[in-house]
């Protein structure tokens, strides 16, 4: 609760000075997504080392309507397309830090199958370290990544093009535990 209530007072004082200093400054968007955009709360992702197509994309769409959040719609609503480049030019060339969480046994052994059947290497590459518009998700938060592969496959999250959701209709809730589990640790620290 008290980590919540310090989160909305940050993203208040965020928010004032976006409007105050200039919605492109990236030191803003460090109260959610951490130091260089390595978040450390579970419900919020690591938006460092992101594919700058996909940053600028993600943030468009939260301008748009497409994808809606209490935090990330507000924030982005004032931004021009210059101010979306210009963030996701700097948070891509921040370097990702190294996973923190570990996959259970049962998941590790489990995760590479299931990137392989549901075809996520496709879009997200060979490493899950994202091309073009397509996040990377090797080594994001696990929480954030249970959430939005629930929120592709219940049709509750917003998509692009659909690729993700129709992708995600075969998900059973094992599946997106397994997933989530496994990806979210990799690239984590031995």
């Amino acid at each position: 609760m008290r980590f919540a209530a310090l989160n909305a007072v940050a993203l208040a004082i965020a928010f004032f000075f976006a409007t105050v200093a200039g919605a492109a400054d990236p030191s803003l968007c460090v109260a959610c997504h951490g130091d260089g955009g390595n978040s450390t709360n579970p419900a919020v992702p690591s938006i460092a080392a992101q594919p700058r197509q996909f940053i600028s994309t993600a943030l468009y769409m939260f301008r748009e309507g497409y994808r809606k959040d209490p935090q990330m719609t507000p924030m982005a609503a004032n931004l021009s397309n210059a101010d979306m480049n210009e963030l996701a030019a700097y948070f891509s060339k921040q370097p990702a830090a190294p996973a923190r969480h570990r996959a259970r046994p049962e998941n590790a052994n489990a995760g590479p199958q299931l990137v392989q059947k549901f075809h996520c290497t496709q879009c997200h590459g060979g490493e899950l370290q994202g091309l073009q518009q397509m996040p990377r998700l090797a080594g994001q938060q696990y929480d954030y990544l249970r959430a939005q592969l629930s929120g592709f496959r219940d049709r509750k999250r917003g998509d692009l093009d659909g690729k993700m959701s129709e992708s995600a209709q075969g998900l059973s809730d094992g599946d997106i535990e397994a997933l989530a589990d496994y990806i979210a640790g990799l690239g984590a620290r031995q």
